[in-house]
């Protein structure tokens, strides 16, 4: 049995956070595990309250999960401040987890924050050198590099730019470019390659970036190479999108057992 650790936030609807990494571990076969660092009061329709946790308590989650249990491969998702950043960021160090996967969610699906602005310069100093994967969409990559991105070329320019940030790799995700196809760009120190996908339309999107990099952790943690998850965890996600339930009033969830 493998095992993943999700160190994120809460989504009380079910559809992004830890409730959706957990489902999609479960998808792919992994014992999932967590550390809570937030918990919202949230739905389709968007967030309602939030409350971080205490960094000491974020840090106590990690270290208790990797004492006891063999963390094949970890994501981070929502993390709100600086002080957990450096808390999550220490328990990784300590405990020597990896692969890491870094999804640097700053904003929810309804447009809430979910990072304060003076986290950010910590995601990048403290947590990036230690991560394999960091998986921005194109406004959270805007926000990490103060530019904007509206082509393909420049989201190629942009993955690289990040990628000299201190990620062992770096994948720019396209749906918020424009286009039919949905391309995202995985760069590497061997350079730059695309994974496209047609665009679904439908209004069920909350939590794609939550799935997509829960399903790439899941996939290293079962030992396939980083472009094989990639490419998989892709299939996965447009599979997830095209099934998805119609439930909630808002941006609904996606069908996580696809």
């Amino acid at each position: 049995m493998r095992v993943a650790l999700t160190i994120a936030g809460s989504d009380s609807g079910g559809g992004a956070g830890v409730q959706a990494d957990l489902k999609v571990f479960f998808r792919f076969g992994l014992y999932g595990t967590s550390a809570l660092t937030l918990v919202t009061a949230q739905n389709t329709l968007g967030v309602e309250r939030l409350h971080l946790l205490p960094p000491s308590l974020v840090y106590q989650q990690i270290r208790s999960v990797a004492e006891d249990l063999p963390v094949h491969a970890a994501k981070t998702g929502a993390l709100g401040s600086a002080e957990i950043v450096e808390a999550v960021a220490a328990g990784i160090r300590r405990h020597g987890i990896a692969p890491l996967v870094v999804d640097p969610v700053m904003v929810a699906k309804g447009g809430d924050p979910l990072l304060a602005p003076e986290a950010v310069a910590a995601l990048k100093e403290r947590l990036f050198p230690l991560t394999d994967l960091i998986t921005p969409n194109r406004l959270e990559a805007e926000a990490l590099l103060g530019r904007p991105i509206r082509t393909l070329e420049e989201a190629e320019e942009a993955a690289l730019a990040l990628l000299a940030l201190g990620p062992r790799a770096v994948l720019l995700k396209g749906g918020h470019l424009e286009g039919e196809e949905a391309v995202d760009l995985l760069a590497t120190r061997e350079g730059v390659r695309a994974f496209s996908a047609p665009r679904v339309a439908t209004r069920n999107t909350h939590g794609t970036g939550c799935t997509l990099s829960a399903a790439i952790t899941a996939l290293l943690a079962l030992g396939k190479p980083l472009a094989e998850a990639v490419a998989e965890a892709k299939a996965y996600l447009t599979r997830a999108l095209r099934s998805a339930p119609p439930l909630g009033q808002g941006h609904g969830p996606l069908n996580h057992f696809a």
